[in-house]
């Protein structure tokens, strides 16, 4: 373990208290909880090599018995012969527990359960096997966990609320697993814990609505919680059973118990259960891509309570259950919220593209649009400075000027405050009654920056998260252990402001980079500039989609000058996969200006819900109100992923190559409307499908036209290039690129590429 400055972790032997918990190695503790027995065996001759010091009292044999000895000769040939075949015949025995053995003891045979995971130490692998007897009722085993909480999944999925939501898992977690109480426990950003539904023994008084510091579970323990998803104290005033040998003899090292069921927990966590008045414990992590974002915290007070390994793997598989259901729930809420704020945005893009007001103007809705940057974020005030001067809408400070001198301070272009008092005193005395900002810098002197002012609220905690420690005098020292008190503390907050959301810091982030688009055509930045921000509008990573490739190349036209081809490539709300080659006509600044407003504009249709030829309509619409002497060509397909079925519209763009799965290539006859700017209104659809093995080749003209090649001959040396005598080799685009580029062409080339897999 190292010692302590180098680690971080206690160093062997050293007291835990209060004031150095969050630094205990609780995943090596070196002992187990007593309702159980672990062994660690070797591989394949399944000789023990560990063993928990209470192994006479569970199977009647003394430690010196175990040590060194086959498993058979410790459980009996039954069980080893059980567990053996089924080491070998599982690879990921994590996922297969329970086993269900009969070991031979001194007192007879018993029914056990065994719990088995492999665990590294140093170089070598050992098998961890642990056992519970089967005790009392046994409702539930691995096959049928499912239907056990079959119910319980109904009603989660009737639940038309958070609320709902929460009250449901509660109520069946309990119910499942006989606890006296359980909770819903929801962290914030901080880590601090709130209640937010509980079932309990009607004689309980509540604990809903109580908050607690993060302090209480410390960071090492949740990383626990994230690898290891449930946990079972069940007697809180245990006598922990050490691990023979404490060490493992060939490293020095001690067992790493990261994933055992058994696993002695923190004596500080058993104390502050202690101090609540519980007897036993379990908790189920809920988990938002990997991270604990919180628990089911079940607690028993009438004394010690172990329900069986089928229960709590039932109750594991609801919290699993809950999880999804509100990663779901909220990845819907955020989806509506990115698709208000897209809407916004988009109006807000084409407001700041009206010459005729500065850009403060149109952003803070003095001009004719009338939209405001309040719209896109709920704020009291927003201020935006340029051009040497600034304007506002809301509620803001008189003269809020020490603003702009404060953002040019900070190390990022996006700074986010909600505490202003505390964390900018000097600049909160210049900006009365502000409590939070967010702040957007923006080249030459200007920014955008959100005020809120104080959100005063009452904050009720279990227990005073100020005091949370006691001194305790043992002998001639003085350790600080868990606060005894849990009533409930109510605080009231001030100096606040509501915190910025991820959502609302992803709208800011995203605010700005299109923002630049369109500082690009009110400045005239340099080309090298306009050259970057068109890249910058590229995917920086394409989607991965399951059983699709997809490869783009932008190449800019010789000579470094910046034209207006882009590509893109989405996953729809739907679940189709959207792909798009467009070109605005011309090179430069105004070129790459017009490029990433139709791009995020088709890209704000297409997420909406409208289809290629509706999206097409739309952008054609965009154009023709604030692009007059703008036109650009775009191809627009949107693939159903699990049939190849693809729905296509062109506005002025070349007709894409489909490929068959035998090698060949053959342009799509398809209908063309005109280029947007100067479209329909209505462009035509057209439908095909990619068949396993095949694909789509999106292309812009600068590929196959220019002034040496006229195009047809430029579409046949393409067509040419993509037919494949051995249709198991792939085709690279780079190569396609060198071999139908035009060295004289004055155009940039783009070109993606959309495979379906063979299988």
């Amino acid at each position: 373990m190292g010692e302590p400055g180098a680690s971080g972790l206690l160093a062997p032997g050293e007291p835990v208290d209060l004031d150095n918990c969050a630094r205990e190695p609780i995943h090596v503790p070196g002992s187990v909880q007593p309702h159980g027995v672990l062994l660690a065996v070797t591989e394949p001759d399944l000789i023990v090599e560990h063993v928990s010091a209470n192994v006479e009292e569970l199977l009647g044999l003394t430690v010196d018995h175990v040590l060194g000895q086959p498993l058979a000769g410790v459980l009996g040939p039954e069980a080893s012969d059980a567990i053996g075949t089924h080491v070998l015949t599982f690879g990921n025995l994590r996922a297969r527990n329970p086993i269900v053995v009969t070991a031979a003891t001194a007192g007879g045979p018993l029914e056990m359960d065994a719990v088995l995971h492999r665990v590294v130490v140093g170089e070598r692998t050992l098998l961890v096997v642990e056992l519970e007897a089967s005790s009392g009722p046994r409702p539930f085993s691995f096959p049928n966990t499912y239907q056990a909480v079959r119910d319980a999944m109904e009603r989660l999925s009737a639940s038309s609320s958070l609320a709902e939501l929460y009250d449901v898992a509660a109520q069946e977690v309990r119910s499942l697993t006989g606890f006296d109480r359980v909770m819903i426990y929801r962290f914030d950003a901080e880590y601090n814990g709130e209640v937010v539904a509980e079932a309990k023994r009607a004689d309980l008084n509540s604990f809903y609505g109580l908050h607690y510091p993060a302090s209480d579970i410390p960071p090492q323990a949740r990383a626990l919680y994230e690898k290891n998803w449930i946990r079972l104290i069940a007697d809180v005033g245990y006598t922990p059973a050490p691990l023979v040998p404490g060490l493992d003899g060939p490293t020095g090292q001690p067992l790493d118990l990261t994933h055992s069921v058994l696993r002695s927990v923190s004596p500080i966590h058993c104390e502050y259960l202690g101090n609540m008045g519980v007897a036993a414990s379990m908790s189920i992590s809920l988990l938002r891509d990997g991270r604990l974002w919180g628990l089911i915290a079940c607690h028993h007070y009438s004394g010690p309570h172990h329900p069986p390994y089928g229960v709590r793997a039932a109750a594991e598989f609801l919290g699993s259950s809950l999880s999804l259901r509100l990663v779901a729930r909220a990845e819907e809420d955020e989806l509506q919220g990115a698709l208000d704020a897209e809407a916004t945005m988009v109006s807000l893009l084409i407001a700041s593209r009206d010459a005729e007001h500065t850009l403060a103007e149109a952003l803070v809705g003095h001009s004719p649009s009338n939209v405001s940057l309040l719209e896109l974020m709920p704020a009291q005030g927003v201020v935006v400075f340029g051009d040497g001067t600034w304007d506002a809408d809301g509620t803001v400070p008189d003269d809020p000027t020490p603003l702009l001198r404060w953002i040019a301070e900070q190390p990022e272009d996006l700074t986010a405050r909600t505490a202003l008092g505390s964390q900018e005193p000097a600049l909160a005395a210049a900006l009365p009654g502000v409590a939070g900002l967010l702040a957007v810098r923006l080249p030459e002197d200007r920014a955008v920056v959100w005020l809120r002012h104080e959100a005063v609220r009452d904050v009720s905690w279990g227990g005073d998260p100020h005091n949370k420690a006691i001194a305790r005098r043992e002998g001639d020292e003085v350790r600080l252990s868990p606060r005894k008190s849990f009533e409930k503390w109510t605080e009231t907050v001030r100096g606040q402001s509501t915190p910025w959301t991820a959502q609302e810091i992803r709208s800011a982030t995203d605010l700005r980079r299109r923002l630049l688009e369109t500082l690009l055509l009110r400045t005239r930045w340099a080309l090298t500039s306009a050259e970057t921000v068109q890249r910058s509008l590229l995917p920086a990573a394409l989607p991965r989609v399951d059983g699709w490739q997809t490869h783009a190349r932008y190449v800019p036209a010789p000579g470094g000058r910046v034209g207006g081809d882009w590509y893109d490539a989405l996953e729809l709300p739907d679940g189709r996969y959207a792909v798009v080659v467009g070109d605005v006509a011309g090179h430069g600044l105004s070129a790459a200006a017009a490029m990433g407003q139709l791009r995020n504009a088709l890209r704000a249709f297409l997420i909406r819900g409208d289809s290629p030829a509706q999206a097409l309509g739309w952008a054609d619409l965009v154009a023709r109100r604030t692009m007059a002497t703008d036109m650009a060509t775009v191809v627009v397909a949107a693939v159903d992923v699990a049939t190849g079925e693809a729905e296509l519209a062109i506005a002025g763009h070349p007709r894409p190559l489909l490929l068959d799965a035998v090698g060949g290539a053959e342009l799509v006859v398809s209908p063309v409307d005109r280029p947007l700017g100067v479209g329909t209104g209505t462009p035509p659809t057209h439908h095909l499908t990619i068949e396993p093995g095949g694909g789509l080749v999106l292309y812009s003209d600068g590929l196959v036209d220019s002034r040496s090649t006229n195009l047809r001959a430029g579409l046949a040396r393409l067509v040419e290039a993509f037919r494949r005598p051995d249709p198991t080799r792939p085709v690279d685009i780079d190569d396609v690129v060198r071999e139908c580029s035009d060295p004289d062409s004055v155009d940039d080339v783009t070109i993606l590429l959309l495979c379906r897999d063979l299988t």
